[in-house]
């Protein structure tokens, strides 16, 4: 991995907030402006969360709070329709939308029925539009994560647990066909370590069956996993003699206190690597590992990192890659890293805005994880935040 030297180019800086921000009125900026102020504030996040989380139980009246507060922040709206003035105002933007449902909802298979007909929706919203580049699933959506916990570890299988990883199976062979009837691709994506072998396999066993003239189905490689860069070069051999193409989003990881903590309640290696710089490292050696085999895999960087994106545009530029190489994406959280975003777009590059949806009710788990795990000094919030208080200065304009 060859890091960038005093004499390169850059081809592109996440300094200007008047970018960044171009899309926020004073009264949207101040407004962002006071929730990641209080986002940074551990101790009023854990309080904040803990009192919706009540108040919803009690059915008191909070609903409009959320909606016109955190959901509005993170969320394009409750249905794929009411996400229509995100889509436009990224499009105005030249930044592309992924409709994510992010409902998190019973183990059941009425429920998983459920979600699978509306990723199908967010496929057909995708069809035929430019603005919209990739649908996205993942599979505990449509599968019971027990039972893929189960087969990861070859538990023998009752005939009806057979039966129900079998529909499992069906559902995502269903997204992933409609995908490719209607040309779109797909994200699956990454989950916990403990099912995500079983996770794994079905999505190349998607790409086998999808990916043979181009990339349609996309897996989904969190690199803050030791063993990760390794399975991204692996699935690209086997993708290369099987004759598909590898689509692969490349992000660092998002279940870190879980894996560390079940690693050790049940005394085994714990799969994340010991140090950020190990697991920035492995990012920068994914995006080199990607880049020289452009020709045979496709790439999405699921990254709010901007050295990682600068890292990235800049190997395109060396490699002499277009900078809207259609096989390559930089993707962000609607909310977060606008500097990213905004930037890169305005640069040329490919860029799309994760864009969570679904009734408030049900994307609270989302919304909730999404403040708290920006409540650190060293987090994202404390970064967005000084960006946003940046554009106020640069303004000219107060946080009232």
């Amino acid at each position: 991995m060859a890091y960038p030297s005093p004499n390169d180019q850059i081809p592109v800086f996440f300094e200007d907030t008047s970018v960044a921000f171009a899309s926020k009125s004073d009264a949207k900026l101040r407004k962002t402006y006071w929730l990641f102020s209080l986002m940074n504030q551990a101790r009023v996040v854990n309080l904040g969360t803990f009192f919706i989380k009540l108040a919803l139980k009690l059915n008191l009246p909070i609903k409009n709070l959320i909606r016109v507060t955190i959901f509005e922040q993170f969320c394009g709206g409750e249905t794929i329709n009411e996400c229509d003035a995100t889509i436009v105002s990224l499009r105005n933007s030249g930044i592309g939308t992924i409709l994510d449902y992010s409902v998190e909802g019973e183990d059941k298979e009425a429920s998983f029925d459920a979600t699978t007909a509306e990723i199908l929706k967010t496929i057909d919203k995708a069809t035929g539009s430019d603005t919209i580049p990739f649908s996205v699933f993942k599979i505990t959506g449509v599968a019971s994560s027990e039972l893929l916990e189960k087969v990861q570890r070859k538990d023998e299988l009752s005939d009806d647990e057979k039966a129900t990883f079998e529909r499992a199976r069906q559902r995502v062979q269903r997204l992933c066909a409609h995908a490719y009837e209607h040309n779109v691709r797909i994200f699956i994506d990454a989950e916990e370590s403990w099912i995500q072998g079983v996770i794994d396999d079905l999505a190349y066993e998607m790409m086998q069956q999808f990916n043979r003239e181009k990339p349609i189905v996309y897996n989904t490689y969190q690199l803050y996993r030791h063993e990760t860069l390794e399975a991204l070069k692996s699935a690209f051999l086997t993708a290369r003699q099987k004759g598909y193409f590898l689509g692969g989003k490349l992000v660092r990881g998002a279940y870190m206190e879980k894996e560390r903590l079940r690693a050790r309640e049940q005394e085994y290696f714990n799969p994340i690597h010991t140090s950020k710089e190990a697991t920035d490292a492995d990012y920068n050696l994914a995006i080199d590992f990607c880049l020289d085999r452009i020709e045979h895999v496709s790439i999405c960087l699921g990254t709010h990192n901007e050295y990682s994106s600068q890292y990235c545009a800049l190997k395109m530029q060396k490699l002499g890659l277009a900078r809207n190489d259609d096989r390559i994406w930089f993707a962000q959280l609607l909310g977060m890293s606008d500097n990213i975003s905004y930037n890169l777009s305005k640069a040329g590059y490919n860029v799309a805005k994760y864009v969570p949806y679904g009734p408030i009710n049900a994307v609270l788990p989302y919304l909730i994880r999404r403040a708290e795990e920006n409540t650190s000094i060293a987090g994202q919030s404390s970064r967005e935040f000084l960006l946003v208080k940046s554009e106020l200065k640069r303004r000219g304009i107060g946080s009232l």
